[in-house]
């Protein structure tokens, strides 16, 4: 993010002044019922290591409310006006009603609500901002109201969560800038799918369409990202999967320097690490990190390979659906089987084991995390419609299940990927015409 920061100082009608007394302006990291702030005023969090104040953009041409690292204050964290600006002419100040809403006004319009919490439920209500980054309204009892976290704009931070409530339907998903300069929603969402094995997509509106997977969680990491495997010493990362939540948040070990994931105007997710001695933010990883983590590269039933000068081809028992588009560098259409599977016709289907990839799209999967990859095998053979099988959890040598029941879709090889077990028919599974390195089949 390049933009820059001003403060705003605050010419308030007397009315709003009347909030600003000595006595009600807020102290340190918390406002109070009937305080405000404005102007170059700030909440900081105990640390000192977030704010919370206004910021500029589009040379002080919009003003914005919003958190950002204390290090590094053009690293905005989260915005509340995302979408409605106050005007450079304008000035805004936060305050705590007597209801127990935040609200940010407007004071060059007759005080108008420009954004509020819409959580009065409380007059006892108390804000504050905490060392997460998270600004929390919270009444005398200690019960959240209202939280920064529960609303992401374009970036996480450690102890935030992303995901889904299944219970609620709540959703807490990323939405990329408009660009550099507006904070306004943009064109990228970065959401977990939950209709199977969960797995982040990133989402172009503009589009219509996925443009990245991370992959399904395997336990450890994402499948699609196996860079997670180093940050051993500085992150721990929780996947949270029942029947009321789905989820993934990540924790900083004590010590470790301040760290965010920002999905950006262009739609690329960062995970960025302030390093302390360059003074800068250094870029960990990156998704889509290469034309293969591009969605779909390479068709249903297809593989993409990054090494190859052809990146595409198609999985072993496979033939590209139209040769013409391949010979053309469009292999978006895919592969089809080159022979009929022969369940359905009384006849042995077996499996060609997939090394080292980014297992395929996982929405419409079937997951069951208390088997064994044995019995996910002869469940997958049992069943005509299931086209391939998988680990859910790769720990141990490999455990659970997942089963595909349809076309495979954006499957890369990757250092560090797991093995994808495809269903062909027996005849396809001839020993001497597989690489070696790749041979692995199980029969009846």
């Amino acid at each position: 993010m390049s933009q820059s920061r001003h403060h705003l100082f605050l010419a308030l009608p007397s009315v709003a002044m009347l909030l600003l007394t000595a006595s009600a302006v807020a102290a340190n990291n918390t406002l109070k019922r009937r305080s405000a702030i404005g102007g170059d005023q700030t909440l900081v969090s105990p640390g000192n290591i977030f704010q919370l104040g206004l910021f500029s953009v589009a040379n002080n041409t919009k003003w914005f409310l919003g958190i950002w690292f204390t290090v590094s204050t053009e690293a905005v964290i989260w915005v509340a006006n995302r979408d409605r600006p106050l005007n450079a002419s304008s000035s805004g100040f936060l305050s705590l009603s007597g209801q127990g809403d935040l609200v940010l006004l407007d004071a060059a319009s007759n005080n108008e609500t420009v954004w509020s919490s819409n959580s009065s439920s409380s007059a006892t209500a108390v804000a504050q901002l905490d060392d997460t980054g998270n600004l929390v309204l919270a009444d005398d009892a200690g019960s959240v109201l209202w939280q920064s976290f529960e609303h992401p704009t374009n970036t996480f931070v450690p102890d935030m969560r992303i995901g889904k409530s299944i219970k609620t339907g709540d959703e807490w998903s990323l939405s990329s800038w408009r660009d550099g300069d507006d904070p306004s929603a943009g064109d990228f969402r970065f959401v977990m799918d939950t209709q199977g094995s969960p797995e982040f997509h990133a989402w172009s509106r503009k589009q219509g369409r996925k443009t990245y997977r991370t992959g399904p969680w395997n336990g450890v990491r994402f499948s699609g990202i196996p860079e997670m495997g180093t940050y051993k010493g500085m992150f721990e990362f929780q996947f949270t999967d029942t029947a009321h939540e789905v989820s993934y948040m990540y924790h900083a070990y004590p010590g470790s320097p301040p760290s965010r994931v920002v999905l950006d105007e262009s739609g690329v997710v960062h995970r960025m690490v302030w390093d302390r001695t360059l003074g800068k933010w250094s870029v960990f990883w990156s998704g889509p990190r290469d034309q293969c983590d591009t969605y779909g590269m390479c068709g249903a039933f297809g593989v993409c390979n990054v090494v190859d000068a052809v990146v595409c081809d198609c999985i072993r028992g496979f033939r590209q659906r139209s040769p013409a588009e391949w010979r053309m560098r469009n292999p978006s259409g895919g592969c089809v089987r080159s022979t009929p599977l022969q369940c359905e016709r009384g006849g042995e289907d077996g499996f060609y084991a997939l090394r080292g990839v980014k297992l395929p799209e996982t929405h419409g999967s079937s997951v069951d995390n208390g088997t064994s990859l044995e019995e996910c095998r002869r469940r997958c053979l049992a069943n005509c419609s299931c086209t391939a099988y998988a680990a859910s959890d790769i720990r141990g040598g490999g455990s659970g299940c997942i089963q595909w029941f349809g076309e495979l879709m954006d499957t890369r090889f990757l250092n560090g990927g797991q093995d994808l077990f495809v269903r062909l028919a027996m005849s396809d599974l001839d020993i001497s015409a597989i690489p070696s390195q790749l041979t692995l089949q199980y029969r009846n």
